[in-house]
């Protein structure tokens, strides 16, 4: 049995650990993000829903836990999305070259990259977790113990995912471009209307009739659904709007994430089925 994949694994984890400045630099990041944006907007948008009235019963939850899970959701897309530049530079270096040489499968190199990408994401989602949990964040209230755990590996199920579709993107990408410089473009393009097109940050009830509905599809909103669903409750109140996660709608949404997953591996396939690197 070829685990010529665990290799890519093994090499792209260690490069993770050894380099302190990007692995220090993935974790922080985030970290400020909801420290800094977070609260600071937390404490506008808290004061301005102050005298929205709430529902009997209806547990209301501030901003800063509405948007922690959009924070978690914005980590894993900009850690999956730029995933596959190691590809990229593979090809540069005249490496890349010598593992498609190998007897290794090619949809190795797909399955190794996600799998460490998928780790690097479930790393960053427990720290962001904790760290969201110690300024603020209400998640996780009320639950046991072995709720949270069940809770824990919900979320991180949504986060492998939907991190599996975006790598696989990202690769599919990688070994068709050039230069650093030109992947860099792509994701940084792709990467502002998946993130502001989604309920990351905001409701999106009040979009356009149009973008509603794309950031319903959108496989970000769905990651977005699942990690609330876990942290927050299937049924809450945030910013005057209610939100109900019924268990199908959790269903739909990770079927969607899986579809999206499937459907970018198959073009990561077909991409390094017909890379050709000199």
């Amino acid at each position: 049995m070829n685990l010529g994949f665990l290799n890519i694994y093994w090499r792209d984890m260690i490069r993770f650990v050894r380099f302190r400045t990007m692995l220090f630099s993935s974790l922080l990041q985030p970290a400020l993000w909801l420290a800094f944006f977070g609260i600071a907007m937390s404490s506008s948008f808290d004061q301005l829903m102050a005298g929205v009235p709430v529902p009997p019963g209806v547990h209301a939850v501030g901003y800063l836990t509405f948007m922690a899970a959009g924070i978690i959701a914005m980590t894993t897309l900009f850690t999956s999305l730029f995933g596959g530049m190691i590809i990229l530079f593979d090809k540069n270096w005249g490496l890349m070259r010598e593992i498609l040489a190998s007897p290794m499968p090619r949809d190795h190199v797909i399955i190794g990259i996600g799998l460490s990408g998928m780790t690097k994401s479930f790393i960053q989602s427990l720290i962001i977790m904790v760290f969201g949990i110690a300024i603020g964040a209400s998640f996780f209230v009320g639950y046991d113990p072995a709720r949270i755990v069940l809770a824990v590996l919900g979320i991180l199920l949504f986060v492998g995912v939907f991190s599996l579709g975006f790598l696989f993107l990202s690769a599919g990408i990688a070994i068709s471009m050039e230069t650093p410089e030109g992947m860099q473009g792509i994701m940084t393009l792709l990467t502002m209307p998946i993130f502001f097109a989604s309920n990351a940050l905001y409701p999106i009830d009040a979009f356009p009739e149009v973008l509603r509905v794309i950031s319903t599809y959108n496989p970000m909103t769905l990651l977005i659904n699942g990690i609330r669903y876990f942290a927050i409750g299937p049924d809450f109140i945030a910013m005057g709007v209610s939100y109900t996660y019924s268990v199908t709608a959790i269903c739909l949404s990770f079927a969607g994430l899986l579809l999206f997953a499937v459907i970018m591996y198959l073009f990561a396939r077909w991409r390094f089925e017909k890379a050709v690197v000199t």
